[in-house]
């Protein structure tokens, strides 16, 4: 797997990462969730650097332009309900793409730092042949991103795949990186140090979707 961490390299996106990881700017729900899908933007930006292009010909007032076009049929999936946001960024980008949603989350037992990852609803075209972009914005352990890839594998076997992630810890993107094969591709907007014992990203940003979305009731 090929990981393209975009923070890497100094631009506006350091701004959009700085708010949502800032504790007062998170009070603002609407700034947040806006802050998340601008990422999701610019990530969508640098993947579509790596997709397929064709020739074609654009007919203006004036004459004809030939162009490169995207080629690639794309599904978008993204992670209920944190991924809304983020996928909402993605689509304003690839805005011809099919989409897909699933729920994921992590049902505690009787131990509160162990979990295991429960996916519940999940709605998806055909994906046989595809480029498949798998969204979830905070890529920690990696358990959640291979149990929808997993939940997926009966619509088909995409051509391509690409993970989107917006903050993630380096022993997530490690797992993601062993199970993923190689012509799958890491798009994240930063890779923190490490995981605390409840398995969340250090120094990350809290709760994704409760900064998002509010806080929800445990089941």
């Amino acid at each position: 797997m090929q990981i393209h961490n975009v923070s890497q390299q100094n631009s506006i996106l350091n701004t959009f990462l700085s708010e949502i990881r800032d504790i007062n700017i998170q009070k603002d729900p609407m700034r947040f969730r806006r802050n998340i899908e601008r990422i999701g933007e610019i990530l969508g930006y640098e993947l579509s650097k790596s997709l397929n292009y064709k020739s074609s010909s654009v007919e203006t007032p004036l004459g004809n332009c030939d162009i490169n076009l995207l080629e690639n049929d794309i599904v978008l999936c993204s992670v209920l309900r944190a991924g809304v946001p983020l996928h909402n960024g993605l689509l304003n980008y690839f805005d011809k793409a099919e989409n897909a949603f699933i729920s994921a989350y992590r049902h505690h037992k009787d131990n509160p730092e162990s979990f295991e990852i429960i996916v519940e609803y999940l709605a998806c075209p055909n994906l046989e042949g595809k480029t498949l972009i798998l969204a979830d914005p905070m890529l920690a352990t990696g358990q959640s991103m291979v149990a929808t890839f997993e939940a997926l594998k009966p619509f088909g076997m995409p051509k391509e795949i690409h993970l989107v992630s917006v903050i993630g810890a380096g022993q997530g993107a490690d797992f993601v990186g062993n199970q993923f094969g190689d012509n799958t591709h890491l798009w994240i907007a930063a890779i923190d140090e490490k995981l605390n014992s409840k398995g969340y990203i250090i120094p990350g940003l809290g709760d994704a979707g409760d900064l998002a979305f509010g806080e929800k009731l445990q089941h």
